[in-house]
């Protein structure tokens, strides 16, 4: 299998960790979309959307979006959970990220890390929607060690990938102590640093 990805990317990052945590081998081949390496014919024929990650699988089909591939990767073992109910709760949290967290968190992130922005510049509208999100996670760890009861799922792999970064765009973790601790046990579950 080979990943292709961007090391900056917490979407690609995810699949690294999915594939790490379940011991699947893989080889990474590094995409550097700061200097537009996802948008060449040979990237393009692959994944015509242009974006990071991608998996070619061994028996060369391509597969892109990174909760997708996540999902591919995992099916069948302990990241997703048994009990249907659960899953559709893990599910909801996956769609969710892409929704309304990475949208936000990510994006402020990108603009003061990697465009200079300062973050007073950022737009009122995109930190007030990145606090929303980082609160809506602070309330939904308030009960529960993980997104989805006692046990890593995919949704922490998902979340976790650019929640813990969020303070590189701007947003203050300590006043998230749901989310800090929950950063720290994925970390250590999953064995990222």
């Amino acid at each position: 299998m080979k990943i292709y990805g961007d090391r900056i990317s917490g979407n690609c990052l995810k699949v690294a960790w999915t594939a790490d945590f379940l011991g699947l081998a893989y080889d990474w081949i590094e995409v550097d979309i700061m200097k537009g390496e996802s948008r060449t014919p040979d990237f393009l024929a692959m994944n015509p959307a242009g974006q990071v990650p991608v998996v070619v699988l061994d028996d060369g089909r391509a597969l892109s979006q990174s909760n997708a591939i996540i999902l591919h990767l995992a099916e069948g073992s302990a990241l997703i959970p048994v009990e249907s109910y659960d899953r559709a709760r893990m599910l909801e949290w996956m769609f969710w990220e892409q929704y309304s967290h990475e949208p936000y968190v990510a994006v402020a992130r990108f603009q003061v890390r990697y465009q200079g922005k300062a973050v007073a510049d950022l737009e009122p509208r995109l930190v007030e929607r990145g606090r929303a999100a980082l609160q809506r996670l602070e309330d939904g760890l308030a009960t529960s060690a993980f997104l989805v009861g006692d046990h890593v799922s995919l949704a922490d792999v998902a979340l976790v990938a650019y929640t813990r970064m969020a303070g590189e765009g701007g947003f203050d973790l300590a006043d998230y102590p749901h989310v800090t601790g929950w950063i720290e046990r994925v970390e250590q579950v999953l064995k990222i640093n």
